[in-house]
């Protein structure tokens, strides 16, 4: 069993494991050079070849981003769709959190003037189950009549083939969930 209470916080990513951004290897990180018992899997925007070769320590203190000019999101996407953040809220997100795998451009959805915490992909049935308050934020996200909305919620997938998938966001201060979708 890996001792996963090791893991540096994210505020804006609380469980990079379970979103599937971060997982147990023994793997050397480019940064580092360390071998810390974990690896971050997500987007990475640098001209080096990053892929699965940073541990989440190098992302969480910023040294990642300092040595290798690394994102993890596209500054200008967090907060794209929904309310702007302060710029030290994008730094922090695009610089110091592990991101996540979308079909397109990802976006980080954000709530209450801060960026909201990434929750992970949901499927039809999470969203008809307990993260069934993200579907207003998700509606909202498309123009469509309620029989096209109907046939779209019946066909969220998530993982490596699901398509369409839905992103799911839980604000940090009202704890409202919110995301939008994309798909292949």
């Amino acid at each position: 069993m890996v001792d996963t209470a090791a893991l540096p916080s994210f505020r804006y990513h609380p469980d990079p494991i379970a979103t599937g951004s971060v997982r147990a290897s023994s793997e050397t990180c480019a940064c580092c050079e360390g071998i810390r018992g974990f690896v971050y899997t997500g987007p990475v925007f640098a001209e080096a070849e990053l892929d699965n070769a940073l541990c989440p320590w190098c992302i969480a203190d910023g040294s990642a981003h300092e040595r290798f000019d690394a994102e993890f999101t596209d500054a200008e996407s967090v907060g794209l769709g929904s309310e702007p953040v302060a710029d030290a809220v994008a730094d922090e997100v695009a610089f110091r959190t592990p991101g996540f795998t979308g079909w397109q451009q990802e976006r980080w959805a954000s709530h209450c003037e801060d960026a909201a915490a990434y929750i992970g992909q949901a499927d039809t049935a999470d969203l008809l189950g307990e993260w069934s308050a993200a579907i207003p934020s998700l509606r909202a996200d498309v123009e469509i009549g309620d029989e096209d909305w109907e046939s779209l919620l019946s066909s969220f997938a998530k993982g490596p083939t699901g398509s369409p998938t839905a992103y799911v966001f839980r604000c940090l201060h009202c704890s409202e969930l919110v995301g939008y979708w994309d798909s292949h």
